[in-house]
């Protein structure tokens, strides 16, 4: 990706402004790639964020908090994700029983499945966004990608 072909623009610009530039257009195009993958299933990347969240608890009940924590994307909206998973029947709210101001979220059977049925033709997505990339090159790219 050429960042001055994207940008349209002729002239040379500062190394950092173009580093920056440049990290968020790649940003942007793995976001495009991954929403054009899961728009068949109905599903937003902040949606399947939350199940993929949720699988990782093995079963064990989730508050919004330590999704919110957890997400790829920060967003003030994470009821309203829940409130689409729940409508999906992908995930289950109860209020906690020990402390009724706490509110758990569990992902369902139908959720589980649901992550089953698309983690292969994610991965295979994955493998296709990265293909120009040797593995050593990905280990070196998450090297650089960690002095953030």
């Amino acid at each position: 990706m050429n960042v001055e072909e994207v940008i349209k623009t002729n002239k040379k610009m500062p190394l950092v402004k173009r580093t920056l530039i440049h990290v968020a257009l790649v940003a942007n195009k793995l976001d495009e790639e991954v929403s054009a993958v899961l728009k068949p299933f109905d599903i937003s990347i902040q949606q399947f964020n939350v199940l993929r969240i949720l699988r990782g608890q093995n079963g064990k009940p989730a508050n919004l908090s330590t999704i919110n924590d957890r997400m790829v994307t920060k967003m003030s909206n994470t009821t309203r994700l829940v409130d689409k998973l729940i409508l999906k029947n992908f995930v289950n709210r109860t209020i906690c029983l020990k402390n009724r101001r706490k509110v758990e979220i569990v992902i369902t059977e139908a959720g589980l499945n649901f992550l089953n049925e698309i983690d292969g033709i994610l991965f295979e997505a994955e493998k296709k966004i990265l293909k120009n990339f040797s593995d050593a090159e990905l280990h070196e790219l998450n090297e650089l990608l960690n002095k953030f």
